[in-house]
């Protein structure tokens, strides 16, 4: 499932890519890649959010970047996650006013990491129009996030049964595993016993 949402980060980040600046402001974007990135935080969780938003930077920036625009979109991209993450997990926020807030950090780590690069603040006066489309895009991206999280459903119960009992159930140096139909038809404690005389 997170090679899904991989594959389709990149996919909307490619497209992105592929639109043309509709302003002459640099640094101005939609951030469809966050789509994927708001999915994955609010399914699967804060460890997954992480990962799908490194891999996708790193492969988007081998694929169609250069090191520097690898080093813009890793500032952006952290400081944006961030954000999410701790609005998520620590206000009653909904997911647009998440997107908003990962949106304008974006632009706010993209803007620093030019400052930083170019040895000047004079890109500092781009920052006002940056919170402005931001605001815009992430408005856009968390409504599409949300009916996307409401829509899709996915079952992690037979990953967390597994992994419940690979704790429980060491034989040897090895880890013993439920099958699915297991997991689905008997309990996690059932499954775990039975695996457990397999074992033996």
């Amino acid at each position: 499932a997170l090679a899904l949402t991989v594959s389709f980060a990149l996919i909307l980040s490619f497209i992105e890519s592929k639109i043309p600046a509709f302003v002459a402001i640099p640094g101005i974007k939609v951030g469809l890649a966050n789509i994927a990135i708001i999915f994955t935080l609010y399914k699967f969780g804060i460890g997954e959010a992480i990962a799908v938003s490194l891999v996708r930077v790193c492969l988007m920036a081998t694929l169609f970047g250069s090191p520097v625009s690898f080093i813009y979109s890793l500032t952006g991209a952290a400081l944006s996650l961030s954000i999410m993450l701790l609005l998520k997990k620590l206000t009653p926020l909904t997911e647009v006013a998440v997107s908003v807030s990962g949106g304008v950090m974006h632009n706010i780590g993209q803007i620093c990491a030019a400052s930083i690069m170019l040895g000047t603040n004079v890109v500092m006066y781009y920052l006002p129009f940056l919170f402005l489309s931001g605001t815009i895009a992430g408005i856009a991206v968390g409504v599409a996030s949300g009916i996307l999280i409401k829509k899709v459903t996915i079952d992690l119960s037979y990953v967390k049964n597994k992994k419940k009992c690979r704790k429980i159930n060491p034989v040897g140096n090895k880890r013993t595993e439920v099958d699915e139909t297991s997991v689905n038809e008997i309990d996690n404690k059932e499954a775990c016993t039975n695996t457990d005389h397999d074992g033996q």
